[in-house]
């Protein structure tokens, strides 16, 4: 059994949030790979269901972002999951808009989210980490993040959720690098791709 979580705030005031972007990956995974609707558990929602072999946990926490370590621990608890078996989709400021890459541990960058579930269950999960830019100033980081994507940036949006879902099966299997890659790939031949940048 695998775990992914989707990190965001719950409510339909936070729901087109830059900072929902990893809740809106995952109900994507849930829509495209024909998931059973949500229910309740974990103080968040669940829905499982099969994704490349594997069984696979679809978590949205309830909570708000600074305690969703809450549901991931209880989850993780209930199933006897180790570390290695938890996926979080999450917004990061330091990656270009549309860019992704996926990490096992490292620093939290003032991610209060991972800070909550590494608080809970340690540091060594694999992070999706979605690209929504920076707004350049650090005092500009907090309404950047809870303001809702622009008009201008949905059709990236989108297209990156979806193509995330298409390719989850990669990323139950553990092939992170192929499922990177496979990601740029589709979003370059939408047109969204970007010259890299380290991050």
């Amino acid at each position: 059994m695998l775990l992914f979580v989707g990190l965001g705030n719950p409510g339909e005031k936070y729901a087109r949030n830059r900072h929902n972007i990893g809740f809106m990956a995952v109900d994507a995974i849930a829509k495209r790979h024909g998931f059973p609707p949500w229910r309740r558990r974990f103080q968040g929602v669940v829905a499982e269901g099969p994704l490349g072999g594997e069984r696979v946990q679809l978590l949205l926490p309830g909570t708000f972002m600074n305690e969703s370590g809450h549901a991931v621990a209880e989850a993780m608890h209930f199933y006897k999951m180790a570390l290695s078996d938890v996926v979080v989709f999450q917004d990061e400021l330091e990656l270009p808009p549309g860019k992704m890459r996926v990490k096992t541990g490292g620093g939290i960058a003032g991610h209060n989210g991972l800070r909550s579930i590494t608080a809970h269950v340690g540091n060594d999960y694999r992070r999706v980490r979605i690209g929504i830019g920076h707004p350049g100033v650090k005092e500009m980081v907090h309404p950047y993040v809870l303001s809702d994507f622009a008009k201008s940036e949905r059709d990236w949006v989108e297209a990156l959720i979806g193509i995330v879902a298409d390719n989850a099966e990669l990323l139950a299997r553990g092939e992170d690098a192929s499922f990177q890659n496979k990601v740029h790939l589709a979003m370059d031949a939408k047109g969204f791709g970007q010259p890299e940048e380290s991050a």
